[in-house]
């Protein structure tokens, strides 16, 4: 996997070259996260260039975007409880303190973490686990990934 989209998320995805893209939504790209210690963790990324806050977009587009964080919450919810019996919940969250765009993180939580995180935020995980090779997306994602992409797709249909 090249890492020059790396540095234009938005600008790859509609430009159809990035490679972590699930499906397109209404208001942006359902993406399946670089780093999967967490399996199954997605961001939703906002298909408008510049935009940086939920508040920079009109409020019908806000509505949206929050209606699509909800579905691709549901989507990763549906397939983790599925793939693993220790799923517990999703958490969703709109931060934006290092990425100047806006995007809406989906992170999967277990059973099986680590006593001492399991009910903290994601965030205060050793910073090894963002850069270990061991969870750097893969071949190894790809069951899963089809599995939240098709989760995606039924909720399309019933939408």
């Amino acid at each position: 996997m090249s890492s020059d989209w790396r540095r234009d998320r938005i600008g790859a995805a509609l430009r159809g070259e990035n490679p972590t893209v699930l499906r397109r939504l209404a208001s942006g790209f359902a993406v399946i996260g670089d780093v999967q210690f967490l399996p199954g963790y997605s961001v939703l990324l906002a298909d408008e260039l510049g935009v940086q806050r939920l508040t920079d977009l009109p409020r019908a587009r806000r509505l949206s975007f929050l209606s699509d964080m909800d579905q691709l919450g549901e989507a990763v919810e549906q397939a983790c409880c599925r793939m693993d019996t220790g799923f517990r919940r999703v958490n969703l969250e709109i931060l934006g303190n290092t990425d100047p765009f806006l995007h809406a993180h989906v992170w999967p939580r277990f059973e099986w973490e680590p006593a001492e995180l399991v009910g903290k935020p994601v965030w205060l995980y050793p910073r090894d686990r963002w850069s270990d090779e061991r969870f750097r997306l893969g071949s190894q994602h790809d069951v899963l990934r089809d599995a939240i992409g098709r989760e995606l797709d039924r909720l399309a249909l019933m939408a």
